[in-house]
């Protein structure tokens, strides 16, 4: 088992201290401090990475979820770019995944059930009639264990989790991690790493709600989205791929060149009335398989905030906050409508379990599962 290094141990501000062991006299570093504890008791704590651009990363050890990502605008105007909440217990109660880790498997298996080696597994039915991201509480409601591993100028924490054979019903006890990097070049790193011992399906990502313009800026139809992908996974009326790989061109699901994301969204089109808007999975075109490919790149013309998406994943999964209806209060009180924030959701195909042509999602002991996404800041 991996130990936690040794940290601060008196209760901190969110612009506290410096870990011990870390880089205390550098701009960049790691504090630490308090973020209250959870509904059995359990002390969640607050990590913030800074870099010397100025850019600060927040993310708990509860569902080792990112609570903030800071950055300037084009003026130096610092803004909070991410939906979340200011304590454990709503990330707790919540249920729009605000960045978190998800898993044992990301994004939806239809009605529960998937066939591995001859044997069928049955999982909670959380989203009607499917499986969604890893069940009643999965990766994104459980207490991770943090460590830091920086080097040099390079801020780092890796959190880990044991998920034990049969939780959720997944098969195996998988050793899961996932590890964020904050470089002097405002990127974000996200690697994850996973090992079983037994035959198990695995796919992670990360469920950030972005707003350039800041998560208190209204709705995010006027940003300009592009995705390297000129196929999507089309679904059912519960948001099930069917199996077809369907080309983007002369659809609404076109962003291979960039286009604001309120253009379309409101046609009449099957795809967009199944999804209340957009939430669907797109095949991304990969430069080389298991190497970083361009994903997404995401830009706000108010602010000039830009992020770009690389990973290593086969697909990204757009969501725009379809089901967001300001019940969801968050940071300072703030209610979170309609469409005020958007996901991009570095993954596997949903359903690729039920699915033998989708990139398989299937690990098995002796294997090593490996994963990186990049979510690079900048402003033009």
């Amino acid at each position: 088992m991996l130990r936690l290094t040794a940290v601060l141990t008196c209760a901190l501000c969110f612009a506290s201290a410096p870990l011990s062991l870390l880089h205390a006299n550098s701009k960049p570093n790691i504090t630490k401090s308090t973020f209250g504890k959870t509904t059995d008791g359990q002390q969640a704590d607050l990590y913030v990475l800074s870099n010397k651009k100025g850019m600060q990363v927040a993310i708990t050890n509860f569902g080792a979820t990112i609570v903030s990502v800071k950055v300037p605008d084009r003026n130096g105007k610092v803004a909070d770019v991410v939906l979340g909440y200011d304590d454990v217990k709503d990330y707790e109660s919540g249920k729009a995944y605000f960045g978190a880790t998800v898993g044992r498997y990301a994004n939806r298996i239809a009605h529960g059930e998937f066939t591995l080696n001859g044997a069928t597994y049955t999982l909670a039915k959380n989203d009607g009639e499917n499986h969604l991201h890893g069940g009643v509480r999965g990766f994104s409601k459980k207490m991770w264990t943090a460590k830091d591993v920086s080097t040099g100028n390079r801020p780092a924490l890796k959190f880990t989790y044991v998920s034990e054979d049969g939780e959720e019903g997944y098969p195996g006890k998988l050793e899961a991690s996932v590890t964020f990097t904050l470089t002097d070049k405002s990127e974000l790193i996200i690697q994850y790493a996973a090992a079983t011992d037994k035959a198990t399906v695995i796919n992670l990502t990360n469920h950030s709600y972005f707003n350039l313009a800041g998560q208190d800026s209204g709705d995010i139809l006027s940003h300009h989205l592009t995705l390297y992908a000129d196929k999507f996974t089309p679904v059912d009326a519960t948001l099930i791929p069917t199996g077809e790989l369907r080309n983007v061109k002369g659809t609404p699901f076109d962003f291979t060149r960039a286009e604001a994301i309120g253009t379309r969204i409101n046609q009449s089109d099957q795809q967009l009335k199944f999804g209340k808007g957009y939430d669907h999975n797109w095949v991304l075109k990969k430069n080389k398989v298991g190497g970083l490919s361009p994903a997404a790149e995401l830009y706000d013309a108010q602010s000039g905030r830009v992020v770009d998406v690389q990973t290593t994943e086969p697909g990204v999964q757009f969501y725009s906050g379809n089901f967001l209806d300001g019940t969801a209060r968050g940071k300072a009180g703030k209610a979170y409508n309609y469409r005020t924030g958007l996901c991009l959701e570095t993954q596997h195909f949903p359903d690729s379990p039920n699915h033998p042509h989708f990139p398989t999602t299937t690990l098995k002991p002796g294997e090593r599962f490996r994963s990186t996404t990049i979510y690079a800041f900048s402003t033009k």
